[in-house]
């Protein structure tokens, strides 16, 4: 029966790593409702924001604002890259770098400089084997973003937008459709996204706020609170979808262990019942030769 021990062995062992499977699904379940949350909560402030501040793009002011003025000639870009702290989470990193390789090849092949700032630990050890420069990063982010950890990180490329030393600012994060699906996004954050559709694209002739007391204080806090939202909400979204992905993958994984158990224990089964009829058929030959 030493092979029936080998058996009983494995049995044991995986039914171990279901337990543990088990449990990593039912946790990342309940993270997952507390960043859906989160996350739905920061969409209409994003949205909002955003819609404000292309508007402000077309507005008749005195004071442009260097985030809203496109620059001809993009020589080097700055890209933020959101990602997990860990792993087990499928494919959800794999279709975020599949992205982010494809979008640098385009760019180097067209001559352009590239600088990266990564969100999370994966996203960081990833960008290192790629090679790729580096400026500033954050890692141990939690369940929960703060704004206060993001600022650091994101104001260095802010910084070299404003200094010149890149041209344009992309971020790149997993977008929660449902708990089933994430879809990898790239953002352009600076300059601002040119209005698309023909209602919204008509107001650039006419559109205007009136600012107190004067535009520049306003445009420049408000520009600012649109970059740290929308920095924000890719956290929020990326952690939502962190948090999804595991649990379907969890689940697939305590699945197939279960099948495995179910085979492993009909083999032990097989292998048990022919050792028995074995002993029994040396029995009854023994008995006859006597």
């Amino acid at each position: 029966m030493a092979a029936g021990k080998e058996i009983r062995t494995k049995i044991k062992s995986v039914e171990n790593t279901r337990k543990i499977t088990k449990a990593m699904e039912m946790v990342a379940a309940s993270k997952m409702r507390k960043a859906q949350e989160r996350m739905k909560a920061a969409r209409p402030y994003a949205e909002k924001i955003a819609n404000v501040a292309t508007h402000m793009a077309y507005a008749h002011t005195e004071y442009k604002h260097p985030f809203v003025i496109a620059r001809e000639n993009v020589k080097r870009v700055g890209l933020i890259i959101v990602t997990s702290d860990k792993g087990l989470c499928g494919g959800l990193n794999t279709n975020a770098f599949r992205l982010v390789v494809t979008q640098m090849k385009q760019w180097e092949a067209a001559g352009v400089g590239i600088d990266v700032t990564a969100i999370g630990n994966k996203g960081l050890g990833f960008m290192q084997r790629l090679g790729a420069n580096v400026v500033s990063q954050l890692t141990a982010i939690g369940d929960a973003p703060h704004m206060e950890k993001l600022i650091g990180p994101v104001k260095i490329m802010l910084d070299a937008y404003m200094e010149g030393r890149i041209d344009a600012l992309y971020i790149v994060y997993n977008r929660f459709i449902n708990t089933m699906k994430q879809e990898p996004t790239l953002t352009q954050l600076l300059p601002l996204a040119q209005l698309e559709s023909p209602e919204e694209a008509s107001l650039k002739t006419h559109w205007d706020y009136i600012y107190e007391p004067d535009a520049k204080p306003v445009v420049d806090g408000m520009l600012m609170r649109y970059i740290e939202s929308l920095v924000y909400q890719a956290v929020a979204e990326n952690i939502a979808c962190e948090q999804s992905a595991r649990m379907v993958a969890m689940k697939a994984a305590s699945d197939n262990a279960k099948d495995v158990i179910g085979e492993l224990k009909l083999v032990y089964n097989k292998t048990r019942q022919a050792a028995i009829t074995k002993e029994l058929s040396e029995i009854v030959a023994g008995a006859a030769a006597v």
